[in-house]
C-alpha cells in the first residue's frame, strides 16, 4: 500500500505545481497588460499628436516676460490650439517647464505632440523678426511700429525719446530723436524690452558716425544733429540720389549767405500735407518747421534720411547754385539756377507744364 500513497502524493503535487504555473502566468499576463497599458498610455500623452490648427498651417504664440505657465495655457486655449489639455499639462509638468516659462514668439507647427510643443518653448528657441524702418516722418510713428511687432512698448520708447539724458548722448534732441534711427532692415526677438531696442538702435547710429563723418561734419560747420535734419530735406526734394550731393550744396550756399532754405517739403511736413505739388497755399503755415518764414534749418529732420543721403550731404557738391526747381523735361530731376532770373525761367516753365495737366 506504501507505494500508491506515494504516487497519490506526486499526483497532488503536480496538481498543485499545475496550477501554480497558471496563477504565475495569469499574474504574469496580468503585469504585461499593465505595463503594456501604462507604456501606451505614457506614449500616448508624449508622442501623440496634440494640437490643431485652423488654418492648417504654421501660426504663432507669444509668451510675454511677466507670463506665467498658467498665461501660456491660457494663450494656447484661447486660439483652440489644444486637443487635450491636461496631457499637455502634465508633460510641460513631467519636464519642469511649469517652473520656467521663457518668453517669445514662437512658431506652431500642425500635429506637434505634447513632447515637441513642450521641449520648443523650454529650449526658448523662438525666430526672429525682420523689421524694415523707412519712409517714416515722425518718432511717434517708429514707436507704433516697434510696439506692434515687439513686445516693447510704443509709450515707453516715445518718453525714453524724450528723456534730456538719453538723447543728448547722441548730440540730438527731443525735436530730432527721429535721427536716432536709420533706415534698413533690422533683425530683433519678439520679447525684446524697450531699453534693449533703443540701445541696439543707439549702437548702429554710434557705429555710423565714424571719426570721418564727424570730420567731414565739422568741415561743413555742421553737428550731426544739423546734418541729418538737411539730408532728410534734400531726400525729399529729390527721388533721385544723383542728385543730392547738388541739392545739398543748393541749401548749404544758402545757409552760408543767411539766406532762408525755403525749402518745400519743410512747409509741406508744417502743414501736414506731405503730397501736395504746389505749396504756394500754405506759406504762410505757423511753425518752426517752416524755411519760408524761419531762418536757418528745422528743430529736427522731416523724414527717416538715408545713411546714403547723409553721406551726400556730407560730400556736397560745391557750386554756385542758389535755386532749384522741377524740370519738366526731365521726370524727376531738377533744374539748378545761380541767380533769381535764372530761377524764374525755370519756374515758369514748370508751373505752365502744371498748369497744361491741370495740376493745381
Amino acid at each position: 500500500m506504501a507505494p500508491l500513497k506515494k504516487k497519490r502524493r506526486s499526483a497532488g503535487r503536480q496538481a498543485k505545481n499545475s496550477q501554480l504555473r497558471k496563477i504565475v502566468i495569469a499574474l504574469a499576463a496580468l503585469f504585461i497588460i499593465a505595463l503594456a497599458s501604462t507604456f501606451f498610455y505614457f506614449y500616448k500623452r508624449i508622442f501623440s499628436p496634440n494640437l490643431v490648427l485652423e488654418t492648417g498651417e504654421s501660426s504663432w504664440i507669444y509668451i510675454k516676460s511677466t507670463d506665467t505657465f498658467e498665461d501660456v495655457v491660457n494663450e494656447l486655449n484661447s486660439k483652440k490650439m489644444l486637443l487635450n489639455q491636461e496631457t499637455f499639462i502634465w508633460m510641460a509638468r513631467f519636464s519642469d517647464y511649469d517652473k520656467k516659462v521663457k518668453p517669445g514668439r514662437y512658431r506652431i507647427k500642425p500635429g506637434m505632440n505634447n513632447r515637441e510643443l513642450v521641449n520648443l518653448l523650454k529650449s526658448g528657441a523662438q525666430e526672429p523678426l525682420r523689421i524694415t524702418l523707412q519712409a517714416l516722418r515722425y518718432p511717434e510713428q517708429i514707436a507704433g511700429k516697434i510696439g506692434n511687432l515687439l513686445e516693447a512698448d510704443s509709450a515707453e520708447i516715445i518718453e525714453k525719446l524724450s528723456d534730456k539724458t538719453f538723447i543728448t548722448a547722441f548730440g540730438l534732441s527731443k525735436e530730432s530723436a527721429l535721427g536716432l534711427f536709420l533706415p534698413d532692415t533690422y533683425t530683433f526677438y519678439w520679447n525684446t524690452p524697450t531699453d534693449s531696442f533703443l540701445v541696439f538702435m543707439g549702437k548702429v547710429y554710434n557705429e555710423f558716425w565714424t571719426p570721418d563723418r564727424r570730420k567731414q561734419a565739422e568741415d561743413l560747420k555742421l553737428n550731426r544733429r544739423e546734418v541729418i535734419t538737411l539730408a532728410s530735406i534734400v531726400q525729399q526734394e529729390s527721388n533721385k540720389a544723383e542728385e543730392w550731393p547738388i541739392i545739398a550744396g543748393v541749401y548749404l550756399n544758402r545757409l552760408r549767405r543767411g539766406m532762408k532754405l525755403q525749402a518745400d517739403p519743410t512747409v509741406k511736413y508744417a502743414a501736414g500735407m506731405h503730397d501736395m505739388r504746389r505749396v504756394k497755399g500754405i506759406l504762410s503755415t505757423d511753425s518752426p518747421y517752416n524755411t519760408y518764414k524761419v531762418h536757418g534749418l528745422p528743430p529736427g529732420p522731416i523724414y527717416l534720411a538715408s545713411g546714403k543721403c547723409i553721406d551726400a550731404v556730407l560730400s556736397a557738391n560745391s557750386h554756385g547754385f542758389l535755386f532749384f526747381c522741377a524740370n519738366p523735361d526731365k521726370a524727376g530731376y531738377h533744374s539748378f539756377a545761380k541767380t533769381w532770373t535764372e530761377h524764374q525761367i525755370n519756374a515758369r516753365k514748370y508751373w505752365r507744364s502744371l498748369d497744361a495737366r491741370g495740376i493745381k
